[in-house]
């Protein structure tokens, strides 16, 4: 069944759309490849809230397994590193405040990554004499 497209009055506007996604679609491939593939990109997001005793970490994680998981952290910035058959995933995240990171403690569900991280105490009290 033809459609007669003169009287539509969106017409335009839909021909503009696929005019851009187009162009956005040529941009990504003349970007080389896996240039969508680097780093963590839109389908990732990670937050890392305070609270009482320490630091918890979210972080969502598509198309990773935990097999694919490297966690590393150095008391002020946590790494996440993934590799799958579909993505490569590279990021540190700068902690909201030092953290003893032996106190770590991590889950991952369903491509959510919780870490939880106790705070760092190493300030010392002086005595004033």
């Amino acid at each position: 069944m033809d459609r007669d497209d003169r009287d539509d009055p969106f017409g335009d506007f839909f021909e503009e759309i696929e005019r851009m996604m187009n162009e956005m679609a040529n941009a990504s491939a003349d970007a080389g490849p896996g240039a969508d593939d680097a780093g963590f990109g839109s389908e990732t997001h990670v937050d890392a809230y305070t609270t009482d005793d320490g630091v918890r970490l979210v972080a969502d994680l598509p198309a990773v397994s935990k097999e694919d998981l490297s966690l590393q952290c150095d008391g002020d910035a946590l790494t996440i590193s993934a590799v799958s058959d579909r993505r490569e995933y590279d990021e540190t995240v700068d902690l909201p405040v030092p953290v003893d990171e032996h106190s770590a403690e991590a889950t991952f569900n369903n491509g959510i990554l919780e870490i939880t991280f106790d705070r760092d105490d190493d300030s010392a009290s002086i005595d004033v004499v």
